[in-house]
């Protein structure tokens, strides 16, 4: 009982906006859906922005960004407002970024690296046709009923957002129209959607 006393002890030199934040992830906790759609409109492009900066890869950092929203949402009560949320959320990012470049280090090979045969001679990495044979066109489209079946286990606007940007095809304009949602909370939303949606793989992949 004391450690939560201590935890929930917020400092007085917060901000206002770090005290906003506090709030959100308290409602975070309780499982408040829109607390995390909030808290993702808040830092969805400073943390975009700083993991594309140190990784220098849009569809890489992308990835990474909602992999360290997901981080930071698992550790939620971790956090302690003794210091502001966004110092905490940018560390967990950082950190993620760090681990993916290292990894990324270890398995990375220039396609123009001459790779000595054993025989003496030398011979550069080639690269396989992208062209899909019959096989691999049947199991694209098998994993794409699987992730259909995915998305109908998330609860809205989550799914509808899923559907219509990624089934249908449609434009942030064209949602943010006919749906009525600001451009900022669809693009929110839909990072959420991704968060979530990458979260219920992982675990139906670890039930098996």
């Amino acid at each position: 009982m004391v450690l939560e006393s201590k935890t929930m002890e917020v400092n007085k030199n917060l901000s206002e906006k770090a005290n906003k934040d506090f709030e959100l992830v308290q409602a975070a906790k309780t499982g408040d859906q829109s607390a995390y759609t909030a808290i993702m409109v808040r830092y969805r492009e400073p943390i975009y922005y700083l993991v594309l900066k140190m990784i220098r890869n849009e569809s890489d950092a992308e990835d990474i960004s909602i992999e360290a929203f997901e981080k930071a949402f698992k550790k939620l009560d971790q956090y302690t407002p003794e210091y502001a949320f966004s110092t905490w959320l940018f560390r967990i990012a950082t950190n993620h970024c760090i681990d993916f470049i290292r990894k990324k280090k270890l398995k990375t090979t220039s396609i123009d690296q001459v790779v000595d045969d054993g025989e003496g001679e030398g011979m550069k990495i080639q690269i396989e046709s992208t062209s899909k044979d019959p096989e691999e066109t049947y199991i694209e489209q098998q994993k794409i009923e699987l992730m259909r079946e995915y998305v109908e286990k998330l609860e809205d606007p989550y799914r509808t957002l899923i559907r219509l940007r990624y089934f249908k095809e449609w434009s942030y304009e064209e949602i943010v129209t006919k749906q009525g949602i600001p451009l900022g909370t669809v693009k929110a939303q839909l990072f959420r959607a991704r968060a979530l949606l990458s979260d219920l793989m992982r675990r139906s992949k670890q039930s098996i």
